[in-house]
């Protein structure tokens, strides 16, 4: 799904957003630059897997956080983590360097990526890009979620 068939699949699933529309960014630093609205629900997505490259995670928290793998390996079980490479989420999530977001989930075929949502995003807006850093969508977190589980991935809130 590239950004336009997200809106549309936005539009057709009857789900509210709000889209900016703006330079191509590739860091928080530059999206917080533009000023855009709802610096609040601004997203920070980290596309990790772990040593063996057999399971993959997208871990999607508030922009001011920080993940630390270390911590992440020992509450959740996983084994050791590293970013994922470009190549890797072009293959798997059909995304660039730049708009790492959890719509990309949606091109995830097999289903092999595990999503995990910052806590503090439940019952709250999400400022995610539509698969292309040209745009930031606002959209209900649990809007998210649907569209995630529904298209058949694990997805968990956690507090980070």
């Amino acid at each position: 799904m590239n950004k336009r068939e997200v809106m549309a699949m936005l539009d057709a699933e009857g789900i509210a957003y709000e889209k900016a529309e703006h330079e191509p960014v590739y860091t928080i630093d530059e999206m917080l630059a533009l000023g855009l609205p709802h610096v609040e629900a601004i997203a920070k997505n980290l596309f990790v897997h772990d040593d063996k490259k057999q399971r993959y995670y997208l871990i999607t928290v508030k922009e001011e956080k920080r993940v630390d793998l270390k911590d992440f390996k020992a509450r959740f079980g996983t084994r050791r983590l590293s970013f994922a490479s470009e190549e890797e989420l072009n293959r798997i999530l059909g995304l660039a360097r730049g708009p790492v977001t959890p719509f990309g989930i949606l091109n995830d075929e097999e289903r092999q990526v595990t999503v995990y949502f910052d806590d503090d995003f439940r019952g709250r807006l999400m400022g995610i890009h539509p698969n292309e850093n040209t745009a930031t969508v606002y959209v209900k977190t649990e809007d998210v979620a649907r569209l995630i589980t529904a298209h058949g991935n694990e997805l968990n809130f956690a507090r980070f």
